[in-house]
């Protein structure tokens, strides 16, 4: 019986495709890249025919290397797919790209931005999508199209993301799912369907949209001209998979109400899994589908965690050839005590989503003084970074603004998973547990979460795991470490120093851009 599992993520830089066994082990893996066009400012856009290329070279190249340990392409059971969110590829009616991909990073689409806020409402559409307006999503994208390039508009048949065009190169099929859906700004997040009252008033076409389908729904099967190309059987069924944050979210092992996870790469999100969408009355967080299609994803994400420390570690390497300073600057700040010696450090170097909503606000050392040297500095880059997390946890943990005296938090969460290149850090998983006052479990993957997440949800779909409940097994928590009862209550003093910090420099912020640049 076919067993192996293969999932595509494509991601901003590259297709990142993984053969996995049914016991979640990597049989192979590779990475095939393309670029990102940034034609003018604010602008960024991919070809998908360079997805195109990517996948069908990354398959025939893991078929290769499957072949070489004894498989064959009638062992896959099943293809599934993940990509990055809330862009906006059009197609003809053949599926034939009309116009370059524009993605996620993309924020042309300010003007556009305004007429949803003017004629749907903040709040509105903030409780019927539970995501805020911005032009990040592909709502204020694709009305750009419509107004700047009408006929690319009336030629398109379907509006698809990333991974929605990989499934059907594969299957010939054009669908979504709910996951990637609830990013584009038109779903009705609760009643998982296409918003069509929001839609028309926007004037978009609700039939350009594809049809929905939980993320585990097998829409076809590989095409014959697929499987030239790529080498799978054709036959084999493909399963339309989620986006990216959603598949990470299975891929962390959060697949139950009350998991958290926590993210620390060059940005950095923290997410609870929920069986209803947490609605913030100050709309500090948003929502996305979960892969199950009975859960929600409540998250908040910030713009620089391990890039604050890339920026400071670039700082102090004069030479870009020499060897990087991580390791050294790691243990420079062990040694420092926590609080870094009275320094706090404003992580907002690319102004900042959750939970301000400030593109003004900007990077800061606050009391800084002649004994400071690396350690202190490096420690409190580390530190700012989880004080700001911690400010989207509280949002996600505690009963919103308003509520009843005494509301239990939304879930007691007492632990959180750990996933990302910041969690290599003893000292940083340590002061996460410290500023959080919670447990956070380091999670061991044999891929990429997104890949793992991808992986499931194409198991799930042709039978090979019953639920979303083996991602816990297949993503199991290695170590864990807990808070310090002293050094969390160092850290709550220093909490609200940090917030009171950015609030006293908002002003300097907004008159310092408003400067000349």
């Amino acid at each position: 019986m076919p067993s192996l599992i293969l999932a595509h993520d494509l991601g901003t830089t590259g297709n990142k495709a993984t053969l996995f066994a049914a016991d979640g082990s990597v049989v192979a893996s590779t990475f095939a890249s393309y670029d990102t066009v940034y034609a003018q400012p604010n602008w960024a856009e991919q070809n998908p025919a360079d997805w195109q290329t990517a996948l069908f070279d990354a398959t025939r190249w893991l078929m290769a290397a499957a072949a070489e340990g004894g498989h064959s392409a009638g062992d896959v059971a099943v293809v599934s797919f993940s990509g990055h969110m809330n862009g906006a590829l059009l197609v003809d009616a053949a599926g034939a790209p009309l116009r370059p991909a524009i993605i996620w990073a993309d924020q042309r689409a300010a003007a556009q931005t305004e007429m949803i806020r003017a004629r749907c409402g903040e709040d509105e559409v903030y409780q019927l999508t539970g995501s805020r307006i911005s032009p990040a999503y592909t709502a204020a994208k694709l009305l750009w199209i419509k107004q700047e390039e009408p006929e690319i508009y009336r030629r398109a048949r379907w509006v698809l993301q990333a991974k929605d065009y990989a499934a059907f190169l594969f299957s010939g099929v054009a669908a979504t799912d709910y996951s990637d859906a609830s990013l584009t700004l038109l779903l009705d997040l609760a009643g998982r369907r296409w918003a069509e009252a929001l839609i028309a008033a926007l004037g978009l076409d609700v039939a350009k949209l594809p049809p929905l389908y939980p993320s585990a729904q097998v829409i076809g099967q590989v095409t014959a001209q697929a499987a030239a190309a790529s080498g799978l059987r054709a036959g084999t069924p493909v399963v339309i998979g989620g986006g990216d944050g959603a598949c990470a979210t299975v891929g962390a092992g959060a697949a139950r109400p009350g998991d958290a996870y926590n993210y620390i790469g060059s940005s950095s999100w923290v997410a609870l899994t929920t069986a209803q969408p947490v609605l913030d009355p100050a709309r500090r967080t948003f929502n996305l589908a979960h892969l199950d299609p009975q859960l929600n994803v409540a998250l908040g994400a910030m713009q620089t965690a391990g890039g604050a420390f890339d920026w400071f570690e670039r700082l102090l390497r004069c030479d870009r050839d020499a060897d990087p300073l991580y390791a050294a600057l790691d243990a420079e700040a062990a040694s420092v005590a926590p609080g870094a010696s009275g320094l706090l450090f404003l992580p907002y170097l690319l102004g900042e989503r959750s939970p301000l909503w400030n593109p003004q606000a900007r990077g800061a050392f606050i009391g800084l003084a002649m004994p400071h040297g690396r350690g202190e500095l490096a420690r409190a880059v580390l530190e700012g970074v989880a004080f700001n997390l911690r400010s989207i946890l509280d949002v996600l943990r505690h009963p919103p603004a308003g509520s009843p005296p005494g509301q239990q938090p939304l879930y007691p969460v007492e632990t959180i998973r750990l996933i990302g290149g910041g969690g290599k850090s003893a000292l940083w998983r340590q002061i996460l547990a410290d500023v959080y006052g919670l447990a956070v479990g380091q999670v061991d993957l044999p891929a990429n979460a997104t890949a793992l997440g991808a992986a499931i949800a194409g198991g799930v779909g042709v039978g090979l795991y019953p639920d979303y409940g083996v991602a816990q097994a297949l993503a199991p928590v290695v170590r864990v470490d807990r808070p310090d009862p002293a050094t969390q209550a160092r850290y709550a003093a220093l909490y609200t120093l940090f917030q009171e910090g950015y609030t006293a420099l908002t002003p300097i912020f907004a008159r310092l851009s408003a400067l000349p640049q």
